[in-house]
């Protein structure tokens, strides 16, 4: 049985595969023997599985798991974890951004005692606008998420039995530091370097990291309902008191006719109002009925099998 195992979920990383894997390779073997890589390759549409196939006719360690589509990151690595036999798995991006000689560190810290270490920087190499846009997620997730291990990033290790958690949690919208947060608080950091793309461009635009912020405030947090109930309670006070000086006005004679304007700005307010707290509840009844649903959060189209070598 391995001692480590490294997931990695492959999107589109057919040039950094085989760095990868040398450098994974290379950093292992000063820990332990004892491996194994499982490579999710999340259909990318690019040579990313032929190239595990071949890194697994070199290296009987090696594991591949291909998908039917794109279900994404999160997706990908936790079904990496729910294939994984080592007793501490590694979670690291395909990209090198993630630096493989970092592991042995992150091993030895989690030896410490901790069921979770992170491999957090102190400046990392995205572009501009990215590391500022993270930035603001993070803040936001502060006070929306309140357990949550801010200092969280995809390069993880985990010990087995947490790891092995969050195959058990179901929902179409998965967030793995959302999870973590959730089955432990034994965790530490090492402060560890950013590495810098080799190729290609990164796979997060800014669109997907809208919707991904959006996805984790709604599924973890309750905190778009709150701002709609004091939104709601604050356009009611001042609805109130609004009406409490026409009515005044009109007692004194000030006003002698209701006016229309006055009366469609109040249904445009509060109809407005009513729509926003509408359409909150209406994404939180969606969210629930997907889960309802019992979708899949993934489906294996092919996998390369660790003793065999073959496809089944």
């Amino acid at each position: 049985m391995p001692h480590i195992s490294v997931v990695i979920p492959v999107y589109k990383a057919e040039d950094s595969l085989h760095e990868l894997y040398r450098r994974l390779k290379e950093s292992l073997e000063t820990t332990t023997k004892d491996f194994e890589i499982i490579l999710v390759e999340d259909c990318g549409g690019d040579r990313s599985w032929d190239i595990i196939a071949e890194l697994a006719e070199l290296d009987n360690r090696v594991k591949g798991i291909q998908f039917s589509r794109n279900f994404g990151q999160h997706a990908s690595t936790i079904c990496g974890i729910s294939k994984a036999n080592g007793d501490w798995i590694v979670t690291i991006d395909d990209d090198l951004e993630h630096m493989p000689e970092d592991i042995p560190a992150m091993y030895a810290k989690a030896q410490e005692g901790y069921d979770l270490v992170y491999g957090i920087y102190n400046q990392r190499t995205h572009s501009k606008w990215r590391n500022i846009t993270s930035d603001i997620a993070r803040k936001l997730f502060r006070i929306a998420i309140p357990n949550l291990n801010h200092e969280y990033t995809s390069l993880r290790i985990i010990k087995k039995n947490i790891a092995m958690s969050l195959t058990k949690f179901d929902s179409p919208f998965p967030f793995i530091d959302g999870y973590l947060s959730w089955v432990t608080n034994n965790y530490s950091t090492i402060t560890v370097n950013h590495g810098i793309r080799k190729y290609g461009n990164s796979n997060y635009n800014l669109r997907k990291l809208l919707v991904h912020t959006i996805n984790i405030f709604i599924t973890f947090s309750d905190l778009p309902l709150k701002i709609a109930i004091w939104m709601g309670l604050f356009s009611f006070m001042i609805g109130s008191f609004w009406l409490l000086i026409i009515l005044i006005e009109k007692f004194f004679g000030i006003i002698t006719v209701m006016g229309y304007t006055s009366i469609m700005a109040a249904i445009i307010a509060f109809g407005g109002l009513q729509m926003l707290i509408l359409g909150i509840l209406g994404i939180y009844l969606g969210r629930i009925n997907f889960k309802t649903s019992r979708k899949p959060l993934f489906v294996i189209s092919e996998e390369i099998d660790l003793k065999r070598n073959n496809l089944i």
